[in-house]
């Protein structure tokens, strides 16, 4: 997802950055001291990044998402960037997109926030020591403007690896859900959907949903649905299959249930559900050759 995308799901706008800023408390004073001790981070931009990565390389969990050289220089190159760019002396939209870019990156390879939380910390223990080492009296109060700072940037990075990865299961979830709802053509406007598993009220309206659009796209004329492996039908399922044949009748063709079992049909009886309004078939094959003949067609051997 593009970070101008990231920008609007997580709300960041004037409003929000002000709140952020507020809440952080980070004042115009801390970015104009922060501006000041740009040379300074000139200086040690090098060994800081190179500190960095001796921490992430050094440990075999962190170090296993590094493994290509010319990517730990890239990565190297991006983190002298961004260290440079903590003493820029501004925080405003153009900023925060900058460090969107750090969440995301992490989500798309893995890196769990575990990891860059404790290379936030390894990032301020080493400014801190330079800090001490060069400012004097001026040391208290860059070490606060600076990790006040470091601590925004942690949170947007967080906030965008959530939504990251909160995208990435429900596209893993949608893959999944398609994949269970499987709609086949079995001949021109004729389409099977072979049901398997349990069927809660989610699944049904996924199914509902599947199987309405391919009628419309195949213009189909018979929809075979197969509920033979369909372990239970009671009367929540029964239910909806009834739903689903009215909303496919409403759209010009008709539904035939076939895969039904002696259990099935007992249980249907026994439930009092009506499912007159739908062609029933106790095996596939004789489903599909019905489909075929509501379609005008018909299964016949070949000529020797």
């Amino acid at each position: 997802m593009p970070t101008t995308d990231f920008m609007q799901r997580l709300d960041l706008d004037e409003r929000e950055l002000a709140s952020r800023r507020a809440f952080f408390e980070i004042t115009d004073e801390d970015l104009e001291r922060l501006a000041r001790l740009r040379p300074l981070a000139d200086r040690h931009s090098d060994q800081v990044v190179e500190a960095l990565y001796q921490l992430i390389l050094g440990h075999a969990e962190s170090r296993a998402f590094f493994t290509d050289e010319s990517a730990v220089r890239h990565v190297k190159k991006m983190q002298h960037e961004y260290f440079v760019g903590l003493f820029q002396g501004r925080l405003d939209l153009a900023y925060v997109e900058n460090r969107l870019r750090v969440g995301a990156a992490h989500e798309r390879i893995g890196l769990a926030p575990k990891w860059y939380i404790g290379a936030y910390g390894r990032y301020l223990r080493l400014i801190f020591d330079r800090m001490f080492a060069e400012l004097g009296a001026e040391t208290g109060a860059a070490v606060k403007s600076i990790t006040k700072l470091v601590m925004f940037d942690m949170s947007i990075a967080i906030d965008t690896y959530i939504a990251a990865n909160l995208d990435t299961v429900a596209r893993h979830q949608a893959a999944i859900r398609e994949l269970s709802t499987p709609v086949i053509r079995v001949y021109s406007r004729v389409l099977l959907l072979p049901l398997v598993g349990t069927v809660d009220s989610h699944r049904a309206e996924q199914i509902m949903e599947t199987l309405l659009l391919r009628v419309v796209e195949e213009q189909a004329r018979a929809i075979i649905v197969d509920i033979a492996g369909v372990p239970l039908v009671d009367t929540m399922v029964a239910d909806h299959l009834l739903k689903t044949t009215e909303a496919v009748r409403l759209l010009g063709a008709e539904t035939i249930l076939t895969g039904i079992s002696a259990q099935i049909a007992r249980t249907i009886v026994q439930l009092g559900v009506d499912i007159s309004t739908m062609h029933t078939r106790s095996r596939l094959a004789d489903g599909i050759e019905l489909a075929l003949a509501l379609c005008g067609r018909t299964i016949g051997a070949r000529p020797a």
